[in-house]
């Protein structure tokens, strides 16, 4: 009952915001067999390098979704959403806790938000934490699930996701991080890249490493790795090599293949 009065709150708000015009709602149907050019982030990032006086950045290639290591899909699913292929947009546990926990700290910084309104926020909207972000985010989250397959959403998130500054893209992220293509990925390599979606621009070592470690131990309990590979990865460098990441896409390098979807 309690679940079912929220989603009616959550809707007749909803409505309200469409009504007043809050934001233009974007055809996302054309997603279906399109890949976007760019996003809302990737020009807000441009922007912010052309405040500084300098030459935007974008590095990104997309990869179809076959050609992104399963071992990735996974680790972003037990560490952003793991009931991505249950729900139709929203979680509205996860939700509605974000909007409990902050109405307790009068502030707006849990986010609950899944994969799909992660993408809308992305290609359509921007990070801030207004309120009336939030709900145009589900808006557009509902009008992705309705228009495009879970498929196809999760093929978007993993090519336009922030991997840190002008790195955009699994397949961007896997050759700056670890000089290899994304689809060649471990599960370890997955869940360092993972781990470092919540906080792309500005990661601290300490931070990715209990989260790395984290997201391993999910992997573990749901059987994708073994407890003995589990002991073996905690003990691992957070790039395998003991090295810095190392750069493998020239900087310079343009967002590439957004013509048709195959």
């Amino acid at each position: 009952m309690k679940r079912l009065l929220f989603k009616s709150l959550l809707i007749s708000v909803l409505a309200g915001i469409a009504l007043y015009g809050y934001v233009s709602w974007p055809d996302v149907t054309v997603l279906k067999r399109k890949n976007p050019a760019t996003t809302a982030l990737m020009d807000l990032r441009d922007g912010e390098y052309r405040k500084k006086g300098q030459k935007p950045v974008r590095r990104q290639i997309w990869a179809p979704y076959d050609r992104i290591s399963d071992n990735l899909k996974k680790a972003i699913l037990v560490s952003e959403d793991a009931a991505f292929f249950g729900h139709r947009g929203i979680d509205y546990f996860e939700l509605k806790e974000a909007i409990k926990k902050d109405w307790e700290k009068k502030e707006f910084k849990r986010g609950g938000s899944t994969i799909t309104m992660q993408l809308a926020r992305n290609l359509y909207l921007s990070p801030s934490k207004n309120p009336l972000r939030k709900l145009a985010e589900i808006v557009i989250a509902w009008q992705l699930e309705h228009a495009l397959s879970k498929r196809r959403i999760f093929e978007l998130y993993l090519n336009v996701i922030e991997w840190g500054p002008g790195i955009y893209g699994a397949e961007a992220a896997s050759r700056h991080y670890f000089a290899k293509p994304a689809s060649q990925l471990s599960p370890i390599e997955a869940a360092t890249l993972a781990a470092i979606l919540p906080n792309p621009r500005n990661p601290r070592e300490k931070g990715l490493i209990y989260r790395r470690n984290l997201i391993l131990a999910r992997l573990a309990s749901v059987g994708h790795i073994s407890d003995d590979d589990l002991e073996l990865a905690r003990k691992r460098p957070l790039f395998g090599r003991g090295e810095e990441p190392r750069d493998s896409v020239p900087a310079s390098e343009p967002v590439v293949d957004s013509a048709l979807y195959p």
